[in-house]
């Protein structure tokens, strides 16, 4: 059941007489998903083909053994209950704006360094489609979201490149424990083989499905105070395997720049009495430094945090902190 039901979104569609529906379909997925995934996005799939194989060799050669001794150093390979303060990964960052640090990443290999720059770029310019469209479902003028995002000079855009090798204890070990994502919109190109990842849809884990080639997009914390709740921030994690090979998983977060302002957009705030029940309005950076150290509790006391600071701000400041 869930399979049929999981948002695939054919991208070509916005091209023809299907755009209506397609548009209707991505909407649906936001405010009820929180998660879809792209087909026909126009990424290139040997581009696609080249970053899996390349990223699979490096973690054999340079991160696999790494893994193993952390492994082993921490007790892992034998635990006996549940834990519940590590992720059963191997990762590693990438960030491409403001600026890049792809030539100082220990480890990789030129043509593997060549090859995810252009895969960024094409990751990139996707999100801000994605964005876009998201505008549109949402009633705001195009380049609404992109304009937030950019703060005073650049998105804050990275990559996560992780492995989830094979785990003796899946049952007790996560691969990633459950979170929501604190930033904007995060493109997944995933394993197509192994999967893994799971979203909470009400009250229940359900799979999103490997599918060759294709982009999951999920929505960060910041959509959802931006769009004042109208489309949610969903938990989401990874369940260990314990056979095969292991699973891939490139995450790109297209993310508001460090002294971007989020909140509300005023076209979707409802009448001035009800005021009270918007999301806050903060610096991202604020916010980044307070999820980072509760990333794997519930959402909404972060979102009060900031609605306290807020208030605190604006007491000390008078009516000048919220121009």
């Amino acid at each position: 059941r869930e399979m049929e039901s999981f948002p695939i979104i054919n991208l070509e569609k916005l091209n023809g007489e299907e755009r209506g529906l397609t548009m209707e379909k991505i909407k649906d997925a936001c405010e009820n998903w929180g998660f879809f995934e792209c087909v026909n996005h126009g990424i290139p799939h040997e581009l696609l083909d080249r970053v899996e194989k390349m990223t699979k060799e490096h973690y054999k050669k340079c991160m696999e053994d790494r893994f193993k001794e952390s492994i082993k150093n921490r007790g892992l390979d034998s635990v006996r209950s549940e834990v519940n303060d590590v992720d059963w990964e191997s990762t590693f960052y990438l960030k491409h704006l403001p600026a890049s640090n792809i030539s100082h990443v220990p480890d990789l290999d030129d043509d593997y360094r060549t090859l995810m720059k252009e895969f960024a770029g094409k990751i990139e310019k996707l999100s801000e489609e994605l964005l876009d469209l998201l505008c549109e479902n949402l009633g705001l003028e195009k380049g609404y979201l992109k304009k937030v995002f950019y703060g005073s000079k650049s998105p804050t855009f990275g990559t996560k490149v992780s492995n989830y090798p094979p785990c003796p204890k899946p049952d007790l070990i996560k691969g990633l424990r459950a979170h929501t994502d604190a930033g904007g919109i995060i493109l997944l190109f995933q394993d197509d083989k192994v999967s893994g990842l799971q979203l909470l849809k009400d009250g229940e884990w359900v799979d999103v499905p490997p599918v060759k080639h294709s982009i999951v997009v999920n929505l960060g914390d910041q959509l959802e105070v931006i769009t004042n709740g109208k489309y949610k921030s969903v938990e989401h994690r990874v369940i260990a395997q314990t056979d095969g090979e292991g699973r891939m998983s490139i995450a790109s977060f297209y993310n508001p720049g460090s002294d971007s302002v989020i909140f509300p957009a005023p076209e979707l705030i409802g009448k001035e009495n009800e005021k009270k029940d918007n999301y806050p309005k903060f610096v991202f950076e604020d916010y980044m430094k307070l999820y980072s150290a509760v990333k794997f509790q519930a959402k909404e006391p972060r979102f009060e945090a900031m609605k306290a600071m807020e208030t605190t701000v604006a007491n000390n400041v008078g009516p000048l902190a919220t121009a």
